[in-house]
């Protein structure tokens, strides 16, 4: 917190600041016993009405009085990383975006239009990266107009907790009554301890999803479209480790594109958790990653996926950002 010559807090954040990284403090709230301040770090995307809105790195948006606050500056806009590749989002967003690929898209000035038949919120949402080259209200007419001839609801996907990534526009779509559906982190770290880490004796590795893959992969009834996207990507590759009666006991998919690996659809038969067939799987991946070239490796996971993190974290991974889908408000015109 800024503290003047005097040994006094200080608040030194004013509305001209909306849209950096600050950290605030303000006094707790009415009835609250236990600490009489509370700490907010985010960024700040607004200050109407002498109430600050701060966004934190998960997304999570906070409104505060001004006149509880009682310290507050600006901070870096990212903390460093003690450990794992460096990367910016912008670079991560259109590696992410180049690993699972819609069947059509367009641009909208920096934006990205993808439409997949419905296959998955990555594959059917704006990527907005840059600027639409229009006003909000208009770019976001043309979203809706351009998901509603294909029949599909508008999805805008957004990011927060890093450089450059998009607080304010969240802000701008929640008070146009956008949704938050589904919330998620993109986590990265090195590739060759991932190799390192288990013996990948057993893993086959192909570059199509065949009968047995698609067997054991979560999504059910996997259509023509959902094959299309699965098997996209600059370099695609599928592991499987044999089970019973065909089904395999675990299998994954990994996308190499340059530098980075990244990781996907990693299943595990539900009999046989907690074996290390994931880490198996992985390992076999991450191998052929090292033999493309690649160095780095990035995965999504769930917030609520415990199993998943406790596996990646152990492998080395951190989160790097939270990304979040809105979709559009109920009744919305096409």
């Amino acid at each position: 917190m800024e503290i003047s010559a005097a040994g006094r807090l200080e608040v030194r954040i004013t509305a001209a600041d909306v849209g950096k990284r600050v950290s605030v403090r303000r006094l707790g709230e009415p009835g609250v016993t236990q600490g009489k301040f509370t700490d907010t770090v985010g960024v700040l995307t607004s200050w109407d009405d002498d109430v600050l809105v701060i966004t934190r790195r998960s997304g999570e948006s906070v409104r505060i009085p001004a006149s509880s606050l009682v310290a507050g500056k600006v901070v870096p806009a990212a903390p460093a990383r003690r450990r794992g590749p460096a990367a910016s989002y912008e670079e991560l967003a259109r590696t992410a975006s180049r690993a699972w690929r819609p069947l059509e898209s367009e641009p909208l000035g920096g934006w990205e239009l993808r439409a997949a038949a419905g296959f998955t919120r990555r594959a059917n949402s704006v990527l907005p990266l840059g600027d639409p080259g229009r006003p909000l209200d208009e770019a976001l007419d043309a979203v809706r107009h351009w998901y509603g001839v294909r029949g599909l609801p508008a999805y805008v996907q957004t990011a927060t907790g890093a450089e450059g990534t998009q607080e304010l526009l969240c802000a701008e779509l929640e008070r146009r009554g956008w949704v938050r559906e589904v919330s998620a982190e993109l986590w990265i770290g090195a590739l060759a301890p991932v190799a390192d880490r288990a013996d990948a004796e057993g893993v086959v590795l192909a570059r199509e999803a065949d009968e047995a893959w698609l067997a054991r992969y979560q999504r059910k009834g996997v259509s023509e479209v959902a094959l299309k996207v699965l098997g996209a990507g600059p370099s695609v590759w599928f592991a499987s480790l044999p089970g019973e009666a065909g089904v395999p006991a675990a299998v994954g998919r990994l996308v190499v594109d340059g530098r980075w690996a990244g990781f996907a659809a990693v299943e595990v038969d539900p009999t046989r958790r907690r074996q290390g067939l994931a880490t198996r799987v992985m390992a076999a991946l991450a191998g052929r990653a090292l033999e493309e070239g690649a160095s780095a490796a990035w995965l999504q996971v769930e917030d609520d996926n415990a199993g998943a993190r406790s596996l990646y974290a152990g492998l080395g991974f951190g989160a790097h950002h939270a990304y979040h889908h809105y979709r559009q408000p109920a009744g919305g015109a096409p």
